[in-house]
């Protein structure tokens, strides 16, 4: 929980030098989703720079300077997860507004660039699901059809593409019963699936919120590691405190800090 503890100082620092307004925060091929290639046997869409720009999502290429603290993200997360070979990383934040979206999507966008790592981008926040919207794609009901039933897992999964470089992505829909979902047999059996079917690849879970609901805390104990997004002026330092008791028993991998302005420290993207 060492993480946990420096995000508090990072979040105690922060708030006396916090200054609201600090940081505010295609799209589809003309058809929208593509033909199945012939190398993928997922539909593919292409992703568009500007969109992607225009959500804060920086980490699809090397020439945009906020993309390097994606990257070293990447590679501090990769490291970890190597060492005690974990598939599956959660990433949630202790309320809405702190950016974990923001990060799921370019921490994977980040990996999807090393030549030898491939990776499968979950949306299971059934609540907000945002993950479509920020990579400019369409959801299609995604997770949700699969659950239930109405849609293979191979047809919902999509091939997201932007230069030479890719990943899939698993889009979600809104669920009034979530909280059911995420403690069913039927989620059970289809993160053993996803294990199975996509064992060579990192499969990052854009969660809900902790602090909102028993979604998150009722599906943590299924995945291996957690990765926590806060945000300066979105996150107190009881929102933090609050959530370690609930990560207790989880291996956090890392705390991030979104929205920290340099006069914190040295930090900008990320804790």
């Amino acid at each position: 929980m060492d993480s946990i503890k420096q995000a508090v100082e990072l979040a105690r620092a922060a708030e006396a030098v916090y200054r609201p307004g600090a940081l505010s925060g295609s799209a589809l091929a003309p058809d929208g989703t593509q033909q199945r290639s012939a190398e993928s046997p997922f539909k593919e869409v292409r992703l568009s720079a500007d969109h992607l720009e225009a959500n804060r999502i920086v980490a699809y290429g090397t020439s945009s300077p906020n993309g390097r603290y994606y990257d070293m993200l990447r590679t501090q997360v990769l490291q970890e997860m190597d060492k005690k070979s974990w598939q599956f990383l959660a990433v949630t934040s202790p309320t809405s507004g702190c950016g974990k979206t923001v990060t799921a999507c370019n921490l994977a966008l980040s990996i999807s660039r090393l030549p030898e790592r491939s990776v499968l981008l979950v949306d299971l926040d059934l609540h907000r699901p945002a993950v479509a919207n920020y990579l400019g794609m369409e959801g299609n009901g995604g997770v949700l059809n699969v659950l239930e039933g109405r849609t293979p897992l191979s047809s919902a999964v999509l091939q997201a593409r932007i230069g030479p470089n890719s990943l899939l992505v698993l889009p979600g829909s809104v669920s009034s019963n979530s909280s059911e979902w995420m403690a069913s047999q039927t989620m059970g059996a289809l993160l053993q699936t996803i294990k199975r079917d996509f064992r060579s690849r990192i499969v990052i879970f854009d969660l809900p919120p902790m602090l909102l609901g028993d979604d998150v805390i009722s599906i943590l104990p299924r995945l291996d590691a957690t990765l926590l997004v806060a945000g300066v002026g979105s996150t107190s330092i009881s929102d933090i405190k609050e959530c370690q008791k609930h990560l207790q028993g989880s291996r956090v991998v890392r705390v991030v800090v979104n929205k920290v302005t340099e006069s914190v420290g040295s930090y900008y993207g990320y804790y």
